[in-house]
């Protein structure tokens, strides 16, 4: 048995979560797969794969094994590296991505022509969505995310750090009055945005001096998009927590009020799984992005 075919052939079984998208891709017979994972299951003495009818997962063997295999697979391309041509040897192949709605249209894909043209070999799968996705049973490389992140079992780079305007249109604040204190938004309409995933609504995290004070905010509308956030604040409903590169475009439409007070940012994370890093098209694009985020003044790390 070739074992590293092998492996080869478990690792994108892994990725793909199918075996007859696998064998699309290595351009095999389905049939040739199976007996492929039937020889390394009996070589190694362990089941690596649990089948079902409606999905592939791996068994604990299989994920320890899943992990091995990753990392031998990029020191095997790391040594080849100094041999080979990597413009045309190794930038080559499909990235499959999945971006944040909000964040991936307004920042990632008005640039991403500057990535074709510098890498025109990566073919881009791009999925746009708040939705938590498994990358590793969906086969996708990395994924963008904003907040605290939950999957230990992903590896996170953080590449930039979204911060927050409490802001309203000149409109509404003609109407209702323009708030003076963290007090004062008690007496507001709020557009309330609650969590897709737990239906919770997100609390307004202030901080004012040394004092962090959480507000709920209250109002007669609540969505769970960023981008729905922002079409009902520019309709006057009320006052809304944005994040700062969606007001800055919005010259004259949108007003920030308590400039004094800091709304707590959010971490800017891009996640893949454990192994993936040295995939020289992960790494391309991993740099690319963060390069991106680096040059934003409302995204970047650190300010000036």
């Amino acid at each position: 048995m070739d074992k590293v075919k092998a492996m080869q052939t478990f690792v994108r079984i892994v990725e793909a979560n199918s075996f007859t998208r696998a064998a699309e891709s290595l351009n095999l017979p389905r049939a040739s797969l199976t007996a492929t994972m039937q020889n390394l299951e009996r070589h190694l003495g362990a089941q690596l794969l649990q089948r079902t009818t409606r999905r592939l997962s791996l068994t604990p063997d299989g994920e320890r094994y899943y992990e091995q295999c990753a990392a031998i697979l990029a020191a095997i391309d790391t040594a080849e590296a100094d041999f080979l041509d990597l413009d045309a040897r190794r930038m080559q192949g499909r990235l499959r991505i999945d971006l944040p709605g909000a964040l991936g249209r307004a920042v990632v894909l008005p640039r991403i022509g500057q990535f074709r043209r510098a890498w025109p070999g990566i073919d881009l799968s791009i999925g746009m969505g708040d939705r938590l996705v498994d990358l590793t049973g969906e086969g996708i490389d990395c994924a963008l995310r904003v907040g605290a992140l939950q999957d230990s079992s992903l590896v996170a780079r953080r590449i930039g750090l979204m911060r927050f305007v409490i802001a309203a249109t000149p409109d509404y604040l003609a109407r209702r009055g323009t708030p003076v204190s963290i007090d004062d938004l008690a007496q507001h309409d709020g557009i309330v945005h609650f969590s897709g995933r737990t239906g919770r609504a997100f609390e307004w995290e202030l901080q004012d001096g040394a004092a962090l004070r959480k507000v709920v905010v209250k109002g007669g509308i609540a969505v769970n998009d960023a981008e729905a956030n922002l079409l009902l604040a520019l309709q006057g409903l009320g006052l809304a927590q944005l994040a700062r590169y969606q007001v800055r475009n919005r010259a004259g439409g949108l007003v920030e009020v308590l400039p004094g007070v800091c709304p707590t940012p959010m971490p800017v994370s891009l996640l893949y799984p454990r192994g993936r890093i040295a995939n020289p098209r992960l790494q391309a694009f991993a740099e690319w992005l963060a390069q991106v985020f680096a040059d934003d003044p409302d995204l970047r790390l650190a300010h000036d």
